[in-house]
């Protein structure tokens, strides 16, 4: 067994906080050269998303970013693959298939030859396995050398703590997905720091290990070896000055394409050989330098974070309020879309001890989606109306105690708190509207939480006399895109009092989600000071709901919570129609924390070589399916998918155009049972490795038009085997 520090846990989420803060503060000036940032924003000591100024600017601070999305989406493959001790670049490159949902998720999507990642996606897609999608080969030299593997390495070495080999392995084989040469290089290097980051903190230590994983003769040691000796014999410690000798050498003017690795790795060395335990003067460096300020800050920041814990990121500006853990991954998984720092890091931590052979940990406070269970963690509950942390009397902290399990909870302070105006905490479960006015990426999201799905929080009191009522409450968008709230019961507390609110959500007729939280309202007409400690909110099972069209075409938001990945995806008279134009596409709706259900629908075959229903939909490659299609006159089957597909059962169905059919696919544990018209027509345990035990549904169309007035989703299902 691999040798795990006992902080692992805290120093990955601090190094997972570290890449989102330094992502976003360099996102609003990404390209822009030093010159350009001193004359315009001058040096870059804190967020400047809001600074009217900015060309190009957007006002939002937490936004859906390639960098983040491919940093924490493709290291799934892991998890998706048993765990394996040498994941190969291959299975890689299947979970780029499966998470990328093509001209829409994750990555820029800037063309052949222009985009490496969009190049490597095509190549994929065109039946070319990595490492050969990514290779110089391939792609050519200045394809393959652009920055992309070094920017998605950081999941890598996350799951890899002390263990430089295993990282620089990892990012060798995620890397060669889409990169080749210096690009790789770069990954490995890095990649191995970060992995030793976790056991050792001398900066000068870190960079001979990652220099051990780069061949003699790469261009990375040359560039490498230069920035250290001019850091060396800099006696004034002028960062700018070493800049301008990196611009001088290595600057963008030298290479081809549009985002060279080795300027802006280059730039990385320079910014942690001056930023020496400093997270904030690192990040200062990182994104007043210029060029791909957001991924070189991000690579930066995960360093740093690693390097100098929770107490490095604190030490300066508070970067962390802000943004509250919020981080999008877009990607064909869209129920894990919304998301945040401490649900990512529980994932790499349990990837991590999976690879060391470690015992798994339990789950913080059995399992519960919030569980605040680091400190500083807000998991993007932030106070209603107000910036991230408060709203005149509101404020929030994460504060020891006040947990049955002894550990961590959040602290909602409030003061003069009158009767009839109530203060609100929650945290999103979908997104708003304004992710439309987002930059460059678009966000591909399902909601989290659904009608009929249990939502169990725990809160004890502490108040300056007097007693408040607390209760559930969740925001629904609705016919006209505006949000509405919809409440549990209240429940009263006194000073020193604990409660367990239970609320079972109503059917919000297909309107999504947006947000859950805490409503507050003051008993005493004097008013009322205090805290209520939340100790963990969460939910659980499957819903029991109707996704269809809520209105006659008055809201849009219900369709956004469907991951799109077809041609077009229209609503027209009879409900839903889903049209793909060539090759099989689906719409789906839904997350892993769906495990045993049924899912019905009565849908219409227009034109389709082949079409069915879904269920346990992990992304584009991974589900269950009950399958139609014309081989032999016609059959039904069900089939599992994962990346190849395996016919569970088949038998002949002489299905027609311009017919409903009524199809159900009821899942349990590792049974699967379909219905068509009401007729049993398979019953399945899946005996194979790896069976998949949870996911969204699915609407599948190949090469043609279905159409559906809803897909019903129950909880119902038969008792799991």
């Amino acid at each position: 067994m691999t040798f795990i520090p006992h902080d692992y846990a805290e120093r990955v989420y601090a190094g997972v906080l570290g890449k989102l803060i330094g992502v976003y503060l360099g996102r609003p000036f990404e390209g822009w050269t030093y010159e350009r940032i001193m004359k315009e924003l001058g040096p870059i000591n804190y967020y400047v998303n809001e600074r009217r100024d900015v060309a190009l600017r957007s006002h939002h601070l937490v936004v859906t970013d390639d960098d983040v999305s491919g940093t924490f989406a493709f290291p799934r493959a892991l998890a998706d693959n048993g765990y394996p001790k040498r994941l190969t670049a291959k299975q890689v490159g299947e979970a780029w298939l499966n998470y990328i949902v093509e001209e829409r998720a994750v990555l820029w999507w800037g063309g052949i030859a222009n985009s490496t990642e969009h190049t490597a996606y095509l190549r994929l897609k065109s039946g070319i396995p990595a490492p050969q999608s990514g290779s110089i080969e391939l792609n050519g030299t200045t394809v393959a050398e652009q920055i992309g593997a070094q920017i998605f390495i950081d999941g890598w070495a996350m799951v890899s703590p002390g263990n430089p080999e295993q990282a620089a392995y990892l990012a060798d084989q995620a890397g060669r997905v889409s990169h080749d040469g210096e690009s790789v290089h770069a990954a490995k290097l890095l990649a191995a720091m970060e992995a030793q980051a976790f056991v050792e903190r001398d900066v000068q230590k870190l960079i001979d290990v990652g220099l051990g994983f780069v061949p003699k003769d790469a261009l990375i040691r040359r560039v490498v070896n230069d920035v250290r000796e001019w850091h060396a014999g800099d006696n004034s410690n002028d960062w700018e000055r070493t800049r301008a000798l990196i611009a001088d050498r290595y600057g963008y003017d030298k290479f081809l394409g549009n985002c060279h690795v080795v300027p802006n790795h280059a730039l990385i060395i320079l910014a942690t050989l001056y930023g020496a335990n400093s997270f904030q003067e690192a990040m200062r460096i990182a994104n007043t330098a210029g060029w791909d300020t957001d991924c070189n800050a991000g690579n930066v920041g995960c360093l740093f974070g690693i390097r100098t814990g929770l107490a490095g990121l604190d030490a300066g500006p508070d970067f962390r309020t802000p943004i509250a853990d919020r981080m999008y991954i877009s990607t064909a998984d869209g129920g894990a879309a919304i998301t945040d720092a401490v649900i990512e890091t529980q994932a790499l931590v349990a990837a991590g001890l999976a690879l060391a052979g470690a015992p798994a940990l339990s789950g913080a406070k059995n399992g519960a989606r919030f569980n605040f269970n680091f400190p500083g963690s807000l998991q993007g509950f932030h106070a209603k109306g107000g910036s991230p942390a408060r709203l005149h009397e509101v404020e929030l902290r994460n504060v020891a105690g006040h947990s049955r399990t002894g550990e961590r909870s959040l602290a909602i302070d409030f003061r003069r708190l009158a009767p009839g105006r109530v203060a609100r905490v929650a945290s999103p479960t979908f997104f708003d509207k304004e992710v439309f006015t987002m930059p460059i990426y678009q966000l591909v999201a399902c909601p989290t939480l659904y009608s009929g799905q249990r939502v169990e929080c725990r809160l004890e009191s502490e108040l300056n006399g007097g007693a408040v009522t607390a209760r559930l409450f969740a925001s629904i968008y609705d016919e006209g895109d505006e949000l509405v709230q919809i409440h549990a019961d209240a429940q009263v507390l006194a000073d020193g009092s604990e409660a367990v609110l239970v609320w079972q959500v109503p059917e919000t007729h297909a309107y999504p989600i947006f947000e859950i939280g805490i409503e507050i309202e003051a008993l005493d007409p004097l008013g009322v000071d205090g805290t209520l400690y939340l100790d963990y909110l969460t939910w659980s099972g499957a819903p029991d709901t109707v996704l269809k069209r809520p209105d006659n075409n008055l809201s849009t938001m219900w369709k956004h919570a469907w991951v799109n990945n077809v041609s077009q995806f229209q609503t027209r008279w009879e409900g839903l129609r889903v049209t793909n134009g060539n090759g099989l596409g689906f719409i789906a709706q839904g997350s892993r924390d769906w495990r045993d259900y049924s899912v019905t629908s009565e849908i219409t075959p227009l034109l389709a070589n082949a079409w069915g229903l879904a269920a346990r939909v992990q992304g584009r490659e991974r589900y269950y399916a009950v399958m139609f299609d014309r081989v032999e006159g016609g059959r039904v089957r069900l089939v599992k998918r994962v990346h190849d597909e395996i016919v569970l059962a088949s038998e002949p169905f002489a299905w027609q155009l311009d017919r409903k059919y009524k199809v159900e696919l009821r899942v349990a544990g590792t049974c699967i049972e379909t219905y068509v018209d009401g007729k049993k027509m398979f019953t399945v345990k899946d005996t194979g490795e790896l069976p998949l035990t949870g996911g969204a549904v699915a609407l599948l169309v190949d090469s043609g038009s279905i159409s559906t007035e809803e897909v019903r989703v129950s909880s119902n299902a038969m008792r799991a085997s």
